[in-house]
C-alpha cells in the first residue's frame, strides 16, 4: 500500500510540478508578445510604468492563466505522461498489479485540485482583479466604447417599454424615440419624439418635437411641444456599457445583473456565455486530462513529439470548436448553455473511446 503511495506523490507531482512550470512558461511568452504589440499605444498614451505593470499586467496573468487553464492542464499531461512512457515508467507501475483505472487516481486527484482552483478563481476572484485591467484598457490602449445597436428596445419598467433608432454616445443623443406603457395588456399612453438628448445638469432626459397621447377608456387626449423633460428610468452609462462589463462582476452579481436586463427586455447571450463559461472550463480540466493521459500512455513511434504535436492540435480544435459553437449563440439561435456545453459533451465522448482504448 505505501508503494502505491509512493506512486500517488510521484505522479501528482510530476502533473503539478509540469503544469505550473508549462503555465509560467506560455505566460511569460504571452506577456512578452502583448507588450511588443502594445508598447506604442503605452508610449502614444503615456501610461506610467507602475500602472503598467501593477493595474494591467499583474491582473492580466491571472485572468489570462485561469481562460486557458484547461490548455495548459492538457498539455502538461502530455508531456510529462509521454515522457513517462518513453522511459517505460507506465509499463513498470502496469506490470505491479496497478491496473489502468488505479493508476488514473492520482492523474484525477490534480486535476480536481486545478479545477476547484480554476471554479474559485473564475467565479469570485478574477472578476476583481478584471476591474483594474478592464479600466486600464479602456483609458489606454482601446477605443472608447461605441454603442452598435440600432433599433434599440428596453423595457425599463414592468409594462414600460422605449424604442430608439439610434443613439450617439458621444452627445447622450437617441433618434426617433417612443415610450409605451400598458396597463394589464392595455396601452395606456404612448409618447413619441424626433429625438432625445441627456441633460446633465438636470439629470433628465429632454425630448424634442414630441407628442404624447393618452387613453382613458373611449376618451383619447393628444398633447405636443417642442420640448418636454421626461422621467425616463434610463441612463447614459447603460449604453456605453461594454459587454465586458460582465468579466468584472463575480457569478452572484452577474446572475443578479442578468435578472435585472431581463425584467428590461434585455437578453444579451454574452451575458449568459460568460457565466455557463466559468462552471464549463474546470470540467473541461477532467475531460482533457483523460484524453491526455489515454494518448500519451503508450509508447510509439515518433515519441514524445508525436504526441506533444497530436495534443496540441486537439487541444485547439477544442478551443475553435468553443469558439464557433459561442458565435452560433452570439449570432444565432443556439442557446448559450448548450453553446458553452456541447464542446465538453463532444469532447467527454471522444476521451470515453480513447479511455476504453488505451489499455488495450
Amino acid at each position: 500500500m505505501s508503494r502505491l503511495k509512493r506512486i500517488d506523490v510521484y505522479i501528482i507531482k510530476k502533473f503539478l510540478g509540469t503544469f505550473f512550470f508549462a503555465l509560467g512558461l506560455i505566460i511569460l511568452v504571452s506577456v512578452v508578445f502583448d507588450f511588443s504589440e502594445k508598447i506604442d499605444d503605452f508610449i502614444e498614451k503615456k501610461a506610467p510604468l507602475n500602472a503598467i505593470i501593477f493595474q494591467y499586467y499583474l491582473n492580466f496573468i491571472p485572468y489570462f492563466s485561469n481562460l486557458f487553464s484547461f490548455l495548459f492542464v492538457f498539455i502538461a499531461v502530455i508531456f510529462f505522461t509521454s515522457k513517462m512512457a518513453m522511459h517505460t515508467e507506465i509499463v513498470a507501475i502496469l506490470s505491479c498489479g496497478i491496473s489502468y483505472r488505479r493508476m488514473m487516481v492520482p492523474y484525477f486527484i490534480s486535476a480536481s485540485f486545478i479545477a476547484l482552483l480554476t471554479f474559485v478563481l473564475g467565479h469570485y476572484v478574477i472578476p476583481h482583479s478584471n476591474i483594474g485591467r478592464l479600466n486600464f484598457e479602456e483609458q489606454y490602449f482601446k477605443k472608447q466604447y461605441r454603442s452598435p445597436e440600432k433599433n434599440i428596445h428596453r423595457q425599463i419598467a414592468p409594462g414600460v417599454f422605449v424604442y430608439l433608432d439610434n443613439y450617439n454616445p458621444k452627445v447622450d443623443h437617441g433618434t426617433k424615440f417612443s415610450m409605451e406603457t400598458f396597463d394589464d395588456g392595455k396601452l395606456v399612453s404612448k409618447m413619441m419624439a424626433e429625438f432625445i438628448r441627456w441633460d446633465s445638469t438636470k439629470q433628465k432626459w429632454r425630448a424634442h418635437k414630441y407628442w404624447i397621447r393618452e387613453m382613458d377608456g373611449l376618451r383619447e387626449t393628444i398633447t405636443s411641444g417642442e420640448d418636454i423633460d421626461t422621467a425616463i428610468n434610463l441612463y447614459p452609462d447603460e449604453f456605453k456599457r461594454p459587454h465586458t462589463i460582465v468579466e468584472s462582476m463575480t457569478s452572484p452579481d452577474l446572475k443578479k445583473f442578468i435578472q435585472e436586463e431581463l425584467s428590461r427586455g434585455q437578453s444579451d447571450e454574452y451575458y449568459f456565455i460568460e457565466l455557463y463559461r466559468r462552471t464549463a472550463a474546470p470540467f473541461a480540466v477532467f475531460i482533457l486530462t483523460i484524453i491526455g493521459v489515454s494518448l500519451s500512455s503508450r509508447k510509439i513511434r515518433g515519441g514524445m513529439g508525436m504526441h506533444i504535436g497530436f495534443g496540441i492540435a486537439l487541444s485547439f480544435s477544442y478551443i475553435l470548436f468553443m469558439q464557433v459553437s459561442q458565435e452560433f449563440s452570439v449570432s444565432g439561435d443556439l442557446k448559450p448553455l448548450f453553446a458553452v456545453w456541447i464542446p465538453n459533451f463532444l469532447f467527454a465522448f471522444i476521451a470515453l473511446i480513447l479511455y476504453k482504448i488505451a489499455p488495450k
